[in-house]
């Protein structure tokens, strides 16, 4: 039997080895960028186009190379980053792999002018699909310029599997955003089909957080500072005031590297823990530096993992430092003291004999008895005035005769019961109902909304004073891509130049809401979500819109109201689940009560 194994060629292996490391448009502007920090440039300028199908292009002032270098950077594992095994554990640069070039120039065509500082030519090398094209002498200016153009030329299932524009462009935004937001010592431009997107100069962190987030963030923002024996932690945590459900803006870095690490933000999630309501969340930008030695960067291509040696103790400094910046907020309660109603505390002198304050004489009431105190009784023990109000919540009310509910309202047989203002308990025929009063509020809503977007008839209130909003970059990426949507939602938006547009009408029913955020809420929604098709679009506003209508618990409802919901709910055909799938109400049949009781 011949031999079958062998090795594969080069081009191939090299395609191989770029589905880990470059995964999409955004993962080439990432690697590109840092090279460009790798290579000391103080100046580094980004050309997109297409969202980088057609071009990725980054241009730096670093140090640029020589023609052998320029040669041998296309090589994989040829780096000029790391000499032995040691400097895996001491690492200072972004990149060290050796991999990215290599990569990205297996699965597309690209173009490198540079040259080194202090020579007079540079070197124009051409390269396509891993071959070698051309290198010609080139009177370029100091520094490098990648030019990547049609990414995934070569490998149509990668190029086919792309998502949107939109989503990628989103995608490209946040590699950006992310090195920009630690290489404050460099000023970034990044373009976007000839349009400039963000025009980033260098300057203080905080400035740099506001350039890339807006203004609005200037407020929103605690400032955080520890050093320690084992890490140091600057950087900025969210006000209690600023915290939403999504949408947040929540970055770690190490050493100059943005980096993912779950535990961490778990001790910066337990810093608020009780201060902010459930479900919502902080925004941060915290940055860590430590000895390169105690931490592992060489786990994964992509190099945003990150292993601590210290991980507990840097947990427990990570979370007293987060704490500690709340507290001098006063958004941590602290015990303050009155000085007038402080007790003297007796002190004894054995050499007067004599002691300085006498101990406060108490008042005891020998009578007093918690268990038979008149006056304590509870609202709920009172079981005549509860079962009174139960019955005298009995209404009637005109609804379709298909509706589950209708069989019992029309004989006036029908009673809801709200329990703790979250959820509805009535009767049916086939035993007692618990409805949950938000998700049943967003069953009803969603439908409304999605009938008034897919027929284009929603009806807007114009806003006597127009309300300004500042978005983010990628917020309004997805603006752009849901104006249709949002008009036939009732919204009625206008630029204002840059990132700033004024909300001029809202849905008529939203009038007294917080619009801007609930604006924000289904940006922020849209951009998790990756949605393409325009029904899709329609349902993601529908939902997003729904939630931020749906009555909350805790919120009070008049019987007249409560009735009103559940014959809402029982004429949906689909009334058992909300939109995303989960239980509106839960039946307990008659059987299963007899053998409760």
């Amino acid at each position: 039997m011949s031999d079958i194994i062998h090795l594969l060629p080069d081009h191939i292996a090299n395609q191989i080895a770029a589905g880990e490391v470059i995964q999409r448009p955004s993962s080439v502007v990432k690697e590109l960028i840092e090279n460009s920090i790798d290579a000391g440039a103080k100046n580094i300028t980004v050309n997109i186009k297409d969202a980088g199908r057609t071009l990725i292009q980054v241009v730096d002032d670093g140090k640029g190379m020589s023609e052998t270098d320029a040669r041998m950077a296309f090589e994989r594992h040829a780096t000029s980053k790391i000499s032995s095994v040691d400097d895996l554990f001491s690492l200072r640069t972004m990149g060290f792999r050796g991999e990215a070039l290599a990569s990205i120039a297996a699965v597309a065509q690209v173009e490198l002018r540079t040259r080194p500082k202090g020579k007079e030519i540079g070197t124009l090398i051409s390269i396509s699909g891993s071959e070698t094209e051309s290198v010609l002498a080139d009177a370029c200016k100091e520094g490098s310029a990648f030019s990547v153009k049609n990414l995934f030329y070569n490998v149509p299932a990668r190029r086919k599997f792309l998502k949107s524009n939109e989503t990628e462009f989103r995608n490209i935004l946040t590699e950006f955003e992310r090195v920009a937001l630690v290489n404050t010592q460099v000023s970034f431009i990044l373009r976007h089909n000839d349009s400039i997107i963000y025009e980033l100069p260098t300057g203080a962190l905080k400035q740099r957080i506001l350039d890339v987030f807006g203004k609005g963030f200037n407020k929103k923002l605690l400032p955080l500072e520890t050093e320690t024996s084992i890490v140091k932690i600057t950087g900025f945590t969210g006000t209690l005031d600023a915290v939403k459900k999504r949408g947040c803006q929540q970055y770690f870095f190490v050493n100059g590297r943005y980096m993912r690490h779950p535990y961490f933000h778990r001790a910066v999630v337990q810093a608020y823990e009780n201060l902010i309501p459930a479900g919502e969340m902080p925004d941060y930008m915290i940055y860590f530096t430590l000895s390169p030695a105690t931490i592992d960067v060489n786990i994964h291509p992509t190099k945003t993992e990150v292993k601590f040696e210290n991980e507990r103790a840097v947990f427990q400094i990570l979370y007293s430092t987060v704490r500690e910046s709340l507290a001098k907020s006063n958004a941590v309660p602290t015990i303050d003291f009155d000085k007038k109603a402080l007790i003297d505390i007796p002190v004894y002198n054995p050499a007067h004999n004599e002691t300085y304050s006498s101990v406060p004489k108490l008042d005891l009431n020998k009578n007093y008895n918690p268990f038979n105190e008149t006056g304590n009784k509870r609202p709920s023990d009172d079981w005549k005035t509860l079962y009174d109000n139960f019955l005298n919540q009995k209404a009637s009310l005109p609804v379709p005769e298909e509706s589950l509910f209708a069989e019992n309202v029309g004989k006036g047989e029908n009673s809801c019961f709200q329990l703790k203002n979250k959820y509805i308990i009535t009767s049916l025929k086939s035993g007692l109902v618990i409805i949950d009063r938000y998700r049943a509020s967003m069953r009803i809503l969603y439908e409304k909304y999605l009938e008034r977007i897919q027929n284009k008839s929603a009806s807007s209130q114009k806003l006597l004073f127009p309300e300004l909003i500042e978005l983010t970059v990628a917020e309004v990426s997805v603006l752009s891509s849901l104006t249709d949507e949002l008009k036939y939602a009732g919204f009625e938006l206008e630029s204002m130049g840059g990132n700033t547009f004024s909300i001029n009408a809202v849905p008529s029913d939203m009038e007294g809401t917080n619009v801007a955020k609930t604006l924000k809420e289904i940006l922020s929604a849209a951009m998790d979500s990756n949605i393409k098709t325009t029904g899709k679009k329609r349902e993601k506003l529908a939902l997003s819109l729904a939630k931020s209508m749906a009555i909350k618990a805790g919120k009070p409802l008049s019987s007249e109201e409560t009735e009103l919901m559940v014959a809402s709910l029982f004429s949906i055909e689909n009334h058992g689940i909300t939109p995303e799938g989960n239980n509106v109400l839960t039946v307990i049949s008659e059987e299963e009560l007899t053998k409760r009781i």
